[in-house]
């Protein structure tokens, strides 16, 4: 069964009844529904219901403001159809997913720790691997309530290999129950691919990859791609530039996430924040962000940008990019995660 929702102005699409969020549904439909983060905080996907019934999963979700609320305006990724509806949103080309997005059940296989407060979760499906270096999945923790999402730290592939570096937050309920609640062997239902910081595989510029924190596993996945299509190409493939931000060295896991991957890459810069004077740290210090305006300035213009990473991080970059180096938008790849 499923509920037909009408797009004002023209077309629409259908959404599994009791199963499917609004977002999701349109997104496996092909519709080009505005979003960013796809679990409540960005407010990218903001609509208004025009006629039907439409449940609301978060209501305290904080991707509305309360301006947003008193105007009726909702989150396509926290509501859910209970009958037929006509809303109203704008569906932009740019959003229409390149990889239709599907819901699969997915076996915990492995774990392993990257730094003292993230590791590698590795899960198979029956089902290939099929996503664009750089995007995420959505799934739900056991025990938690709402869903989280994270960044693929692989490759595509035809085993069902998904891997996502998670990083343990204090009191955070979604990532200690994946550490705490989660055993090998138990499963879950993985939902994607979303995102739009997905590598351009056909661009011809150099790449600048930024993280910061957990960040790091879309980077590693699009420094993955970018060796990958270097390896595959019989000219010179274009250089790759890495820059990872952390507190100290021991937050510090590019290298070993990227494996023998990493001699493909031109240049690493790790730059910490917080590292202890005295500790024998003769690397960059401060913030990641400074590093690559020290380093990249000059040559902003030859660059396609991928960074990842706490929200005052790709603030910062942002600013940057934008305002001082009035780089292209169409050469600025992230998603909005809060």
């Amino acid at each position: 069964m499923s509920h037909r929702i009408t797009l004002e102005g023209g077309g629409g699409f259908d959404v599994s009844a009791g199963e499917d969020t609004l977002l999701r549904g349109a997104l496996r439909a092909g519709v080009g529904f505005p979003y960013d983060c796809s679990v409540g905080g960005c407010g990218s996907c903001r609509f208004d219901l025009v006629s039907g019934e439409m449940e609301t999963l978060w209501e305290e979700a904080p991707g509305l403001s309360e301006r947003d609320r008193r105007r009726g305006k909702r989150l396509a990724c926290q509501s859910r159809p209970r009958s037929d509806c006509t809303i109203k949103v704008r569906p932009g080309e740019e959003y229409r997913p390149p990889v239709p997005p599907r819901r699969m059940t997915a076996v915990l296989v492995a774990r392993r720790a990257v730094t003292a407060s993230m590791a590698e979760f590795v899960f198979r499906t029956a089902e290939p691997a099929h996503f664009i270096a750089g995007q995420y999945a959505v799934f739900r923790p056991p025990g938690a309530q709402g869903a989280r999402a994270y960044s693929m730290s692989n490759l595509p592939n035809a085993e069902g290999e998904w891997r996502f570096v998670i990083r343990r937050v204090p009191g955070g309920r979604g990532s200690n129950a994946m550490f705490d609640a989660l055993a090998i062997g138990d499963t879950l239902d993985i939902d994607g691919p979303y995102g739009h910081a997905h590598f351009r595989a056909d661009a011809p510029r150099d790449v600048v990859c930024i993280a910061g924190g957990s960040g790091i596993g879309p980077v590693v996945s699009v420094a993955q791609a970018v060796v990958a299509r270097a390896a595959a190409e019989t000219s010179p493939g274009r250089r790759l530039f890495v820059f990872e931000g952390a507190r100290t060295r021991g937050d510090l896991c590019f290298p070993a996430l990227m494996g023998a991957a990493q001699e493909g890459v031109t240049a690493y810069t790790p730059v910490l924040s917080a590292e202890a004077e005295g500790s024998g740290w003769d690397g960059v210090r401060g913030f990641v962000h400074e590093e690559v305006e020290r380093a990249v300035g000059a040559h902003a213009d030859q660059a396609e940008f991928y960074f990842a990473g706490p929200p005052p991080m790709t603030e910062a970059l942002q600013k940057l990019l934008i305002v001082k180096w009035t780089v292209p938008i169409a050469h600025i790849h992230f998603d909005r995660f809060f």
